[in-house]
């Protein structure tokens, strides 16, 4: 096939820019009009709480608002993303701190339209959600009618919204600026002794040199001590805001609020919870294997995901990006098309550098606006995994585009990992075709270490979570020490006896971001096993790549286990989950036998 263009390695921000408008002045004004008449309108107005046909005419006009002006518009999308190139610009954060006083007016302003029609009388509910003109809302309004009983009254979500930021935003934002700030000097590949920033450290205690690894995870432990105190304060002051929040709103269990914003059922959750938890035999059997292989009786933390074997290609940029497009191109040419254009378009930033954001994310906003993809691509084989996994995300971004409304553009974070995963395990999958045994030994090993840490490191870290706020909301405050030792209780729960919890690593929660955004990580192990699920139908009827593709433009549309269930896949049973965890078992005693027949083990 032609192989893309790769000279556009940096995002392109312009295309967020009016050259007439070059400050977004123009644009503000034009959203706060905009978004005063549409509250002038409908605010002193009770009709279209009464009357189905006026609440269409209603929501018509409110998704015409979300699609050209929504708060914040390009201006927000456009410093934000500048700002995962310039943590430590202070211009870029005044004017995100600008934005974000007009956008949060705004918000308070418009709080009564949804909030209004959550409580609709449960006595017409019926009527509304089974008169046809609302067919195209009806998932996102049965939604608001079950989430009414956590609501607040519109006074009361505003000084929710208000107090938002100070007692949450800017306490993360705080801690993760800090941290991306931090320099310190290790052992390198040059055998020489060297400055490096926080964001390039951990990708070092991964290093096949023992040396190189051990003097990176003393420089990482010691830039968390140094902000110990700071993200003890930070942690708790978050913690506190939740359980507040969580009062106020009478929510029963922490993690309820994650369920009602991801559209799933807790029991599902739960469900998942479990299964992984009683699997989790599996990391410990597949440690001990790891252990084996590099022979030692016990793995330090920070060894946990050190490759096996040595692979020595590398993947630059342009051949990573070849390999995925040969993949996406047996898949479906439309994924292809999706990758072809977001490159061309300047909407993929390539490279790490000082400042950048660490690790990889893709960003989508409005359904009118650009998809942007973040990389800090080092030509290793784990970044040609990880251009797959977020092209999977920009994929799923864009096919929702083609049929959705901006009220149901946007994936549930219940199901938001499975483009991704689905994408990545092709990709890995391919690599394998044309491996030897010694390569394809290594491969399965660090598939195996992929699924480890997605699932049950994920779901360790969930169950982490559950006792913190447990703890927390029990004894009012918590040390470090207390918050470390928990942690690592949790993380040799998975882990077991091969792997040292070393001093340390009991900090490691302090850079962990996902525990702030409460509760995320069941998504990775979700997102997985129902990719496993779909990857076994694609490769048993190639036609069922159709259904993937309805399943990735379907966004809100409906429940996520509605969803599922058009495609034969029932998420609410623990067999299916535990199916996908057999998949795991079965690749590692594979993958044992493999070690044995080549002397390894």
């Amino acid at each position: 096939m032609k192989k893309s263009n790769t000279k556009n390695t940096k995002w392109n921000l312009d295309q967020l820019k009016n050259k007439n408008d070059p400050d977004f002045l123009k644009e503000r004004e034009r959203i706060k009009k905009n978004n005063s008449a549409f509250i002038k309108k409908w605010k002193s107005r009770d009709d279209y709480l009464k009357d189905p046909a006026i609440l269409r005419q209603a929501l018509a006009e409110f998704e015409k608002l979300l699609k050209t002006d929504s708060p914040g518009g390009n201006e927000d999308y456009y410093y934000s993303l500048s700002h995962s190139l310039e943590q430590d610009n202070p211009k870029i954060k005044a004017q995100l701190n600008i934005i974000s006083d007009y956008t949060t007016k705004i918000g308070n302003d418009m709080e009564f339209f949804t909030l209004r029609i959550s409580k609709i009388d449960k006595k017409n509910q019926k009527k509304f959600l089974d008169y046809p003109g609302l067919a195209e809302y009806r998932h996102g309004l049965k939604k608001a009618f079950d989430e009414a009983k956590y609501l607040l009254t519109e006074p009361e979500e505003k000084i929710l919204n208000l107090k938002s930021k100070t007692s949450y935003s800017n306490w993360v934002r705080m801690l993760s600026s800090f941290l991306v700030k931090e320099e310190e000097t290790v052992y390198t590949e040059s055998k020489k002794i060297e400055k490096k920033s926080f964001t390039e450290i951990p990708s070092l205690m991964n290093n096949r040199n023992k040396k190189i690894r051990d003097s990176a995870a003393i420089a990482f432990n010691k830039i968390l001590e140094k902000h110990l105190d700071t993200a003890e304060n930070e942690l708790n002051s978050v913690l506190e805001n939740k359980k507040v929040d969580d009062e106020l709103r009478c929510i029963e269990r922490p993690d309820k609020a994650r369920h009602l914003a991801d559209d799933v059922d807790t029991k599902v959750v739960d469900t998942l919870i479990e299964e992984v938890s009683n699997g989790f035999d599996i990391p410990k059997k597949y440690y001990r294997l790891k252990a084996k292989m590099m022979g030692v009786k016990r793995l330090k933390y920070h060894e946990r995901n050190v490759p096996i074997g040595n692979i020595i290609k590398k993947y630059s940029f342009s051949d990573s990006v070849d390999l995925v497009f040969d993949v996406f191109d047996g898949l479906d040419k439309e994924f292809t098309n999706i990758f072809h254009k977001l490159l061309a378009q300047g909407n993929i930033d390539a490279f790490p550098k000082k400042g950048k954001s660490g690790g990889a994310f893709c960003a989508n906003r409005q359904i009118t606006q650009p998809t942007f993809v973040l990389l800090n691509h080092t030509d290793e084989l784990q970044d040609v995994l990880t251009m797959a996994h977020e092209m999977g995300h920009a994929i799923n971004s864009e096919l929702m585009k083609n049929e959705q409304n901006a009220l149901t553009y946007g994936t549930p974070l219940s199901t938001a990992e499975v483009a991704s995963t689905f994408m990545e395990d092709y990709v890995l999958q391919e690599i394998l075709k044309t491996a030897d045994e010694q390569l394809r030994l290594s491969l399965m090993m660090m598939k195996l270490n992929d699924d480890v840490s997605t699932i049950f490191r994920q779901i360790a870290c969930y169950r982490f979570e559950q006792e913190l706020h447990k703890d927390f909301r029990k004894q009012g405050y918590l040390s470090k020490q207390e918050i470390g030792s928990l942690f690592s209780k949790h993380m040799a729960g998975y882990m077991g006896s091969y792997v040292s919890q070393d001093k340390g690593s009991e900090n490691w929660w302090v850079y962990w971001s996902h525990i702030r955004h409460f509760f995320y990580n069941y998504s990775y192990a979700s997102g997985l096993l129902i990719s496993k699920s779909m990857q076994a139908s694609v490769k048993k009827d190639h036609r069922f790549i159709s259904k993937v593709k309805d399943f990735l433009s379907a966004g809100t549309s409906d429940s996520p286990k509605n969803i599922m269930k058009k495609l034969g896949i029932d998420i609410g049973k623990k067999e299916f989950w535990q199916q996908g965890l057999k998949e795991i078992e079965d690749l590692l005693v594979e993958t044992e036998g493999l070690a044995k027949k080549l002397g390894k083990i």
